[in-house]
């Protein structure tokens, strides 16, 4: 199924973990605001298997996307599954019954998450489980040892493959490596917001893929005015331009762009294959 020709080819988060680059995230399958069903569950269905027609190995989720939504669609567009695919979810929050995204760290909270993603995706064991620590955008203080102590623990018993963490300080990725292997990072990140630029570099150095998520998200408008520049004359849209920006940025790098159209999805996978020129990198590097 994996078509290394995808943009950016394949990276290997461990030996029985090749992914494509270019990932897919599952969060827009959800209803707004990630809450609740979503408008069209059959154009859902249908992207998740344009995916896997596309030759994209790697998709991102979580139990608390809906919440369950994004996991049970899953699992009804694609179970049984390629076994070259690989699914990624998150753990350490919940959904309230107002949509708010409270904290979920205990160790009895992520043994029930991590059942819950299981039973819903219908799988045996996930893939690569992140703990997800910080807010939206930045890393909380704060010791993560129990919490990534209690996955770490799942992993000895065969409930995960792999772990990796999000949201976090490079001081807790630090804290989460003396505890088991993590073989990714997803934090917020893209040319406008490089607070990450050293830790990107950093973990490249010891094979560890780094995923950025909102790669449009902060912008200022003269910032806006310089990527929109950029697209304009490569006749190209600007986020199109991030894509393909930030898969050059690193080789560790992996992109996990949502969307819950086939037609958007055609064009996510057309756009992150755009080579930016010398000039191209050199006016949006001046973004950050």
């Amino acid at each position: 199924m994996m078509n290394a020709a995808l943009p950016g080819g394949t990276f290997a988060l461990a030996d029985d973990c090749v992914v494509t680059r270019l990932g897919y995230g599952a969060m827009q399958l959800a209803g707004p605001h990630v809450f609740g069903p979503p408008r069209d569950r059959a154009e859902a269905v249908a992207v998740l298997r344009a995916v896997v027609d596309a030759g994209i190995n790697h998709i991102d989720t979580s139990d608390f996307y809906g919440p369950y939504i994004t996991n049970e669609i899953i699992a009804e567009a694609l179970a049984p599954y390629p076994q070259d695919l690989h699914i990624v979810t998150k753990v350490g929050a919940r959904r309230d019954e107002k949509g708010g995204w409270p904290h979920a760290r205990k160790p009895h909270e992520l043994r029930a998450a991590v059942e819950d993603n299981l039973k819903r995706l219908k799988l045996e064991a996930l893939d690569v489980v992140n703990l997800r620590w910080g807010g939206f955008d930045r890393p909380e203080t704060g010791s993560i040892a129990e919490a990534f102590g209690t996955l770490a623990e799942l992993r000895t018993e065969g409930l995960i493959r792999h772990l990796g963490v999000s949201t976090v300080s490079a001081e807790q990725i630090s804290e989460a490596r003396a505890i088991a292997p993590v073989v990714c990072v997803q934090n917020f990140y893209n040319i406008a917001n490089r607070q990450d630029d050293a830790l990107i570099d950093a973990l490249a150095r010891d094979g560890i893929a780094y995923v950025p998520y909102f790669p449009l998200g902060g912008f200022t408008p003269l910032q806006s005015d310089r990527l929109q520049n950029v697209a304009e004359r490569r006749g190209t849209t600007p986020f199109s331009v991030a894509l393909a920006w930030l898969l050059q940025r690193s080789p560790n790098i992996l992109l996990i762009p949502g969307t819950s159209s086939c037609v958007h999805l055609t064009e996510n996978i057309r756009g992150a294959g755009l080579q930016l020129s010398a000039e191209d990198v050199a006016e949006l590097d001046s973004i950050g």
